[in-house]
């Protein structure tokens, strides 16, 4: 017994039967406080939970390689679920059909040409991971505007836009400097020159010019170094010493740069520290799955958007043993057949872990696949486009331009939905804008948002046109016109490809983009891509009566899309001799930025000295 606070005496029995209903009415009075506030969760924070996004690239993906595009002999059964289950696009746009302007575009929404991301001459992407071009620290992508909404952001995988500015270190062009809270993976891409024994495809004729150029210059001092000492002849040794320092000069130049390529350019980054140089190749796929899942584990519980940017089917072509030799086609099939396990093991992850009607999945390839590749051991190691003209690098060939796009998202989007209007990868940045609530001013933008088209409730494109480049160049625009299912392709100038008659410059196994590697047409090349999609037979003013309609309205919309371009401030800062393109914009892709520098090569341990080798026991 004791004493309550207002002196009266409670017995035990009372204080037994009185405690025995508090806690009954707390039990009650808990239990109706969890119902209440789940009941808050439903209505409102799940209803009001943004979406999460998982974004699925792969590289050098030909759209005639997956089953729901038309392949029936490669087998392709999780990315053709994700069409069943979602919307597919027919006519997706690549913005370039080489991955680093395309990428640029990708994660900007804007054509390349407005970041500097396009290439004014032979070199069309970034070569040397020690270079200083990359996507400017100013410009926004997705995941900066994602960010800003509270979203988790994390790249997995490959980035090809850069790394550093001015010195080792800086990573003005990294991923975490772009909006990624989380980067693991290849800040390059993958190359020939990361697996030995496969041919270089950095520059290769510049290399053996280099290579030959060294050899001579040692055999001719070292000729004259003999006839000194034999006295046949009397050479200054100032002579000497100037052609020794040229000697060793060149092939500093030669062996340095290229003959180090592994080590320079196939390496492995988590966030911003190199945990592998060089990379091993073999278990990397593996790896980047791993981490992928992981980055969806560790933020299942708030909004997060996942870029798993796939180093598949690159060349050169993986050899994983669980897959070699199961597909009809060789070991690019293989490949293709292995890209399929991981976005199937994607998909799993997203599904089991109760997210799915919470998550956009989405699909797709940088561009189009790769004709040229292929030599007599392994055969054909680039992809198939179906029956489009054209492939990776040859301009604005439907080809290498129209890629895969596959939208799924369980009780948001309608199952099986197929959607045939013009569309482009620069439009997932105003449609992810839109879905995170994100209202604040952007600049110019080339894309528009997909939603109304994804759920149907508008039938047609904001796309009226759209337009194609060959590095800075416009080489084609594409006219859908209002109230009419054509679509009309102006080619402005096509690339030659060598030999004559063949179908791509495999001589280089990259077609370039302006003087005598191509052919300007006047008037240009027009196509109906409504009833010829492989761009076959060209239009002219006898067969098709709108024909001085599509060149006129395409020469107006080319002039007011020039008009957005200029008069553009740099993207960079703006340095004495700086080059610029005919907008002002700083371009990111001149051999003063693409050429390696030791000063901005990234590297475990003490540079030159680099190398370092990531735990994989795990794998």
């Amino acid at each position: 017994m004791r004493n309550n606070k207002s002196g009266v005496v409670v017995c035990t029995a009372q204080r037994h039967l009185f405690g025995t209903f508090h806690r009954s009415s707390l039990m009650a009075h808990l239990l109706l406080s969890l119902l209440l506030v789940a009941g808050r969760e439903v209505a409102g924070e799940e209803v009001d939970r943004k979406p999460n996004f998982v974004l699925m690239m792969v590289d050098d993906l030909g759209i005639g390689d997956v089953g729901c595009y038309g392949n029936d002999t490669i087998r392709t059964p999780n990315i053709d679920r994700l069409a069943s289950e979602g919307v597919k696009l027919t006519q997706h746009i690549a913005a370039a059909p080489l991955c680093t302007p395309s990428r640029a575009a990708f994660m900007t929404g804007r054509y390349a040409i407005r970041s500097g991301m396009g290439s004014t001459g032979r070199v069309q992407v970034l070569l040397f991971l020690g270079g200083s071009g990359g996507l400017p620290p100013t410009e926004t992508t997705f995941a900066k505007r994602l960010q800003k909404q509270g979203y988790t952001t994390g790249l997995v995988g490959k980035w090809h836009l850069g790394v550093n500015c001015e010195h080792r270190g800086d990573h003005c062009h990294h991923p975490n400097q772009h909006g990624f809270s989380y980067f693991y993976g290849l800040p390059f891409t993958l190359f020939n020159d990361c697996v030995p024994g496969e041919e270089t495809d950095v520059l290769a004729d510049l290399q053996y010019a280099l290579q030959n150029l060294s050899m001579l210059l040692g055999v001719g001092l070292f000729t004259l170094v003999l006839v000194r000492m034999c006295g046949l002849f009397e050479i200054s040794q100032w002579f000497l010493l100037v052609l020794s320092f040229l000697s060793v000069l060149a092939i500093a130049v030669w062996y340095v740069p290229f003959k180090l390529l592994p080590t320079w350019n196939c390496i492995i980054m988590r966030n911003q520290d190199v945990i592998e140089q060089p990379m091993t190749v073999e278990t990397m796929p593996q790896r980047l799955l791993e981490e992928a899942q992981n980055f969806v584990k560790r933020n299942v519980d708030r909004p997060f958007l996942l870029f798993f940017s796939l180093a598949h089917v690159h060349t050169p072509l993986h050899k994983n043993p669980v897959f070699a030799g199961k597909s009809r086609h060789g070991r690019y099939g293989d490949n293709l057949e292995e890209v399929d396990w991981m976005i199937g093991k994607m998909t799993e992850t997203v599904d089991s872990l109760g997210l799915a009607s919470n998550t956009l999945m989405y699909f797709t390839s940088d561009h189009g696949g790769h004709l040229e590749d292929a030599d007599s051991q392994v055969g054909q190691k680039g992809g198939w486009n179906s029956i489009y003209k054209g492939g990776k690098a040859m301009g604005g060939w439907e080809g290498g331009i129209r890629v895969p796009g596959i939208f799924r998202w369980p009780g948001k989007l309608a199952a099986g939905r197929v959607v045939d209007e013009p569309t482009s990868l620069m439009d997932l940045y105003p449609t992810l804008k839109y879905l995170a609530k994100d209202t604040q001013p952007d600049r110019q933008l080339d894309g528009h948002n997909l939603m109304p088209l994804l759920e149907g409730r508008v039938e047609r494109s904001e796309h009226e046109f759209m337009f194609h480049y060959c590095g800075i160049y416009l080489n084609a625009v594409r006219w859908h016109p209002p109230g009419s299912d054509s679509i009309f392709k102006v080619h402005f100038f096509t690339p030659n490809f060598y030999p004559p008659g063949a179908g791509g410059c495999y001589d280089t196994k990259v077609c370039l983009c302006d003087g005598e590697h191509v052919t300007h047409h006047n008037p240009p090349l027009v196509y109906d891509l409504d009833h010829d999609p492989s761009e076959s037979r060209p239009l002219t003013r006898n067969t098709e009566p709108r024909y001085t309609e599509i060149l006129e309205q395409t020469a107006r919309a080319v002039e007011r899309h020039r008009n957005t371009l200029a008069n553009k401030q740099t993207t960079d800062d703006a340095r004495p001799n700086s080059n610029t393109d005919a907008h002002g914009v700083q371009s990111q892709m001149t051999w003063d930025k693409i050429l390696w520098r030791p000063w901005l090569q990234p590297c475990c341990g003490t540079f030159p000295f680099c190398g370092c080798k990531e735990n994989t026991t795990r794998i």
